[in-house]
């Protein structure tokens, strides 16, 4: 049966029959038509228009349009070039107009890079374009230079996020009319490395091994703390008594103390028995109890390749092989799982946003289960069994003594 067209349509919409459609010559539609919706924006003193493929997606469509016309926010879709958008989205970014799409201020750090991938790789190619004009096409054709040239796919998908954010910024300002080029766009599959991790034997002689530094490298060891998270922890915020580090904030090269990674990134983490001795040894050492805890004074943070090639020499003297403060973290997750906390306590401690994003990348290290739920699932049949046949020798009785 033919697709009722509503010739009438909803007001503000008409549908766009096929140049075959029996409705051309007054019969009944015989086509599946698109529907044209419409909005007059007073501002602008132009008709709005998008045609859709259904007359419910254009009735939604209409009826955002009309609200934003009644609230003033109704503009026509934007004219202005890429290099003006990107130049507009990171001075909002910067002043926190616009926030991550976890609702918070992107870090310092991030802006950077967001800016330079701008700058240095997309700019110089689309920046003249009209920001409505650029299509997914364009996009794909980039990204296939950049692999030709042999960028990594990290660093494709990186280029790209700044990107996909000024046009979600767009879709918000010109009420959707801006197409979105990086919807669906592939950047090419990112294969992270496997990070080197600790036994725990190793991780005692490399700290033994350090004649400095010693609590600095087991606060990523044994509470998983980042590095700016290490540079930025503060005494106020190690509670030697309870045994708890409260990691409240990063720290970034440029803007100094801010907040963590993420919301998660805000998290408490207990203080065990080993790194307590050495905290409490470092805090005699340096005479202070306020201010940075690792700092070169207070307030000065400790010079972060300073302490590496310390820790380097040391290692080397001692015949280890040497391990980052990255790496040290990752060895901090691997204990976590292998004294069997349950996986939110460990995304928990990690400050990780989820725990989907935790079992991406430690659950290679979970320990192999399968014989262990094999048994569960021989004893769940097992007693199932018995039930069963429980049940019917209890019938059988009932009748045997009727």
């Amino acid at each position: 049966m033919p697709r009722q067209s509503n010739p009438q349509g909803a007001e503000g919409i008409l549908p766009r029959h096929s140049r075959t459609c029996a409705s051309k010559t007054g019969d009944p539609c015989d086509c599946r038509p698109s529907y044209q919706a419409s909005v007059y924006s007073k501002v602008d003193d132009r008709r709005l228009r998008k045609t859709f493929p259904t007359l419910a997606e254009a009735k939604r469509w209409r009826r955002r349009l009309e609200a934003a016309r009644d609230e003033g926010t109704l503009r026509a879709p934007a004219k202005i070039t890429l290099n003006a958008a990107a130049e507009q989205w990171l001075a909002k970014v910067k002043t926190g107009e616009i926030q991550n799409r976890g609702e918070t201020t992107y870090k310092p750090s991030v802006v950077r890079s967001y800016e330079q991938c701008l700058r240095l790789r997309v700019l110089p190619e689309l920046g003249g374009h009209k920001l409505a004009e650029i299509r997914k096409g364009d996009l794909v054709r980039l990204v296939g230079r950049w692999r030709a040239s042999g960028l990594d796919p990290s660093t494709i998908r990186n280029t790209i996020l700044p990107l996909r954010a000024i046009y979600r910024d767009a879709e918000h300002l010109t009420t959707g009319d801006v197409p979105n080029p990086t919807i669906g766009l592939a950047t090419g599959r990112v294969t992270g490395k496997r990070e080197r991790i600790a036994s725990v034997e190793e991780a005692s002689r490399l700290i033994e091994a350090l004649a400095a530094d010693r609590a600095v490298w087991s606060t990523a060891f044994y509470a998983g703390l980042r590095h700016g998270e290490i540079k930025a922890l503060c005494w106020q915020e190690v509670d030697l008594a309870t045994g708890l580090i409260r990691v409240r904030a990063s720290w970034d090269q440029q803007a100094g103390r801010v907040e963590p990674k993420s919301a998660s990134g805000r998290r408490d983490v207990p203080i065990i028995g080993r790194l307590r001795d050495l905290l409490v040894e470092h805090r005699m050492s340096t005479g202070r109890d306020a201010g940075l805890v690792f700092g070169r004074s207070a307030t000065l943070p400790f010079c972060s390749s300073s302490i590496n090639n310390r820790a380097v020499r040391a290692w080397d003297k001692a015949k280890l092989t040497p391990i980052g403060l990255h790496e040290a973290r990752h060895t901090f997750a691997s204990y976590l799982i292998a004294a069997g906390l349950d996986l939110k306590s460990v995304s928990t401690y990690m400050g990780h946003a989820s725990v989907a994003f935790t079992i991406d990348h430690y659950g290679h290290l979970l320990p192999d289960s399968h014989a262990e739920r094999g048994a569960q699932l021989d004893a769940f049949l097992d007693r199932a069994d018995t039930s069963a046949r429980l049940a019917q020798l209890d019938a059988s009785n009932t009748e045997g003594s009727s």
